[in-house]
């Protein structure tokens, strides 16, 4: 009788518990920001958040095929758009939270000069250069946009190691298996990336704006708090966050929080 009360006490804890769970498919360049906004979110919140990164295409294809997500933050508009249009989100989430950027990124004793820019590339003794695979991930397109913009994408291109995400992308760079790469900034300033790299950002004007968007997906069994998760992103507390990553919030588009 005593290992039944205490199997049902266990059960009363742990099981409401898990009910309160989110779990958010978020892309790879948001990890350093993204970890800090929810763990300030569950000091608040009976919440706890599960959060996987990857590609934001890759994600867009697994919630078209029913992956338990509650939300979606991407790396761009368009995946969270397409969601919106085939009726897969919860209407009136979508929010386009940041707007990101790309850098140039070389390991701390790299020989080569960065105020040359993306033109640096073009030295012989760069054999690799990594970017983010452009067929799926937002900022591997913003990479070879960048790239054409200068005039050097036909020259770099077979250089090319492509990772499946951005953040595999800085992986190669810290390893040696890539002389430079493009990736996001965000990662660039993350605490254990930052004192092994050196980069430059890349102009704007060079590539589209990388603007990113998230929603709540309507197969969420915890709508409720996918939603006040997503409240507190709009809040100026998340603002400040996205911003000390490099990223860039539009001033009306943060709020106290309530």
């Amino acid at each position: 009788m005593r290992v039944l009360l205490a199997i049902l006490f266990w059960a009363a804890l742990v099981l409401p518990a898990r009910a309160q769970e989110i779990t958010i498919a978020a892309a790879a360049d948001l990890r350093p920001a993204l970890e800090e906004i929810a763990s300030h979110f569950q000091a608040l919140s009976a919440a706890h958040i599960k959060t996987i990164y990857g590609s934001s295409g890759n994600f867009y294809q697994q919630i078209q095929n029913g992956a338990p997500f509650d939300l979606f933050f991407s790396a761009n508009t368009d995946y969270p758009k397409k969601l919106e249009s085939a009726g897969l989100t919860v209407p009136g989430t979508y929010y386009e939270y940041a707007r990101g950027k790309i850098v140039l990124l070389v390991s701390a004793n790299s020989k080569l000069d960065l105020k040359r820019g993306l033109n640096v590339l073009l030295d012989p003794t760069v054999q690799k250069i990594a970017i983010a695979d452009p067929s799926h991930a937002p900022y591997g397109q913003a990479a070879v946009a960048a790239l054409k913009a200068e005039n050097i994408y036909d020259q770099v291109s077979p250089k090319f190691v492509t990772g499946e995400n951005i953040s595999q992308t800085v992986s190669f760079v810290l390893s040696g298996a890539a002389a430079a790469g493009i990736v996001a900034l965000s990662l660039a300033l993350t605490p254990s990336t930052s004192s092994q790299v050196r980069f430059a950002e890349i102009p704007a004007h060079d590539y589209s704006p990388i603007q990113q968007a998230c929603v709540v997906l309507r197969s969420s069994k915890n709508q409720s708090y996918a939603t006040q998760f997503q409240s507190y992103v709009r809040s100026r507390d998340a603002a400040t966050i996205f911003e000390r990553y490099g990223f860039e919030v539009p001033a009306d588009k943060a709020k106290p929080v309530q």
